[in-house]
């Protein structure tokens, strides 16, 4: 099927300026040159879905072309808004393969955090864990893991008291959960530029708030260095 996919197009061969112009045109025109585009871009696509996506080498075949085939359309669309911003440094076929494999990877993204809520992972309260990551892989002598444990805990406490809700909810998702971006800024109803000023600025209240408790940035790298 793959390989069936692959062929059933005519190799069709345009410069960068027969494609820019039968995009912008009308009629049968257009619509060759958009039914070419879409069979190109689906093959970048299930190229990148098959053959450089480990987490779907379980996924059938034939669910792969139907994924390639589905975000092509979107492809397209993405492409052609995006037509005044090729400036002709490469190929156009390669720019727009671009566009096709960042959508791709962006739905797939998407698609992962579904039914992800900050709400539920928030619920719970604990932004840091006894397992953490900052803690080191060595076990620490026992008057260590003490001081480790109350320091903590005080971060633990400034994360509720120095930030605000959306502050707390932005940092948890991003720094400790490695959630998207995009995701955390649409489940916040705001924007990627927006949610970086969020998170800026709860970074900078933490941190001004545990120095004004003294614990300094370089004593809590010391103290938890593995």
């Amino acid at each position: 099927m793959a390989q069936q996919m692959i062929s059933m197009t005519a190799q069709t061969t345009r410069d960068n300026d027969q494609w820019l112009s039968e995009l912008n045109s009308t009629g049968e025109q257009q619509t060759a040159a958009l039914n070419d585009l879409r069979e190109r871009l689906k093959r970048s696509i299930y190229y990148y879905l098959s053959q450089e996506r480990s987490d779907l080498r379980d996924l059938a075949q034939k669910e792969l072309v139907t994924m390639a085939e589905d975000l092509s359309q979107d492809a397209v669309l993405r492409v052609m808004d995006n037509m005044d911003n090729f400036r002709g440094e490469s190929r156009f076929t390669t720019w727009a393969n671009k566009i096709a494999v960042r959508l791709a990877i962006s739905e797939l993204r998407r698609a992962r955090y579904k039914d992800f809520s900050l709400d539920n992972l928030t619920a719970n309260g604990d932004f840091l864990s006894a397992d953490a990551s900052i803690v080191g892989e060595a076990p620490p002598s026992p008057e260590k893991a003490a001081e480790q444990d109350d320091v903590m805990g005080q971060i633990d406490s400034a994360l509720r008291e120095a930030l605000t809700d959306r502050q707390y909810r932005a940092l948890v998702a991003v720094a400790l959960h490695n959630v998207p971006m995009d995701v955390v800024a649409e489940q916040l109803d705001t924007n990627r530029n927006a949610l970086y000023k969020l998170i800026y600025d709860a970074r900078r209240n933490l941190k001004n708030y545990l120095e004004s408790k003294g614990l300094s940035t370089d004593y809590m790298l010391d103290l938890f260095q593995r």
